[in-house]
């Protein structure tokens, strides 16, 4: 039974373990893509994407513990750089396993382990898809929605003009009675006139009749002095 066994046993010591599986490392690290069985490649991708998870720390203490698994400080300064870099977006998935067949011989199945070098897309899941599908819908809905709410305002918009056009009509009914209130004024100028004009007449009139008066007057004094000089004789 295999009660409490984390790992594969792959070689028969423990160092022998360790040895393999950081020399196995150093060489992804620099090649970025290598050749192994698949029980050795399973146990690798742990220990890769570990180190990387380490590397996007990138703290003094994470190097250091970096340093005690990997021996290569070329290896460490390309991990802490480069490579943490490149897995800025991603959180995990640092490494991709792919089978090419049997092993002649032993008949042990082949795999090429290598970083992930394309960028992240996310695949929709099914629930999703149905979701945008049954998008449309929604805004057919949203449309209709939108039209009963515009249809109240519209009728609010023509109360609102119906509002505006009879205050304009009051507004021209009361206007002409403003005129016509004016008017009177306009006709008591002449009668002021007027009456500013009989006193002038009444002047010329009354000078008339002086003239006459004085007229007269000298025409009845001419008219005397022959009678007087009669009498004398």
């Amino acid at each position: 039974m295999r009660h409490r066994k984390k790992s594969r046993r792959l070689v028969g010591s423990w160092e022998h373990r360790k040895a393999l599986l950081r020399n196995l490392l150093v060489a992804l690290f620099i090649n970025e893509r290598i050749q192994t069985t698949e029980a050795k490649a399973k146990e690798l991708r742990r220990l890769a994407d570990k180190m990387i998870t380490l590397a996007k720390r990138g703290d003094l203490a994470a190097r250091r513990q970096a340093l005690s698994i990997l021996p290569n400080k070329a290896v460490v300064r390309k991990l802490f750089g480069e490579i943490k870099d490149r897995y800025a977006y991603r959180q995990s998935g640092f490494t991709r396993i792919v089978r090419i067949g049997p092993r002649r011989g032993d008949a042990a199945m082949m795999v090429i382990i290598e970083l992930v070098t394309d960028k992240l897309e996310h695949k929709p899941s099914k629930k999703e898809v149905i979701k945008t599908e049954e998008k449309p819908v929604a805004t057919e809905k949203t449309e209709e929605t939108a039209k009963e709410e515009a249809a109240p305002k519209a009728e609010e918009q023509e109360e609102i003009s119906a509002a505006e056009q009879t205050a304009e009509k009051f507004e021209e009914e009361t206007q002409p009675e403003a005129k016509t209130e004016e008017k009177p004024e306009a006709e008591e100028k002449p009668e002021e006139k007027e009456v500013s004009e009989e006193p002038q007449a009444s002047q010329e009139v009354a000078e008339e009749a002086t003239q006459e008066k004085t007229e007269e007057k000298a025409e009845a004094s001419q008219e005397e002095k022959p009678s007087l000089e009669e009498k004398k004789e």
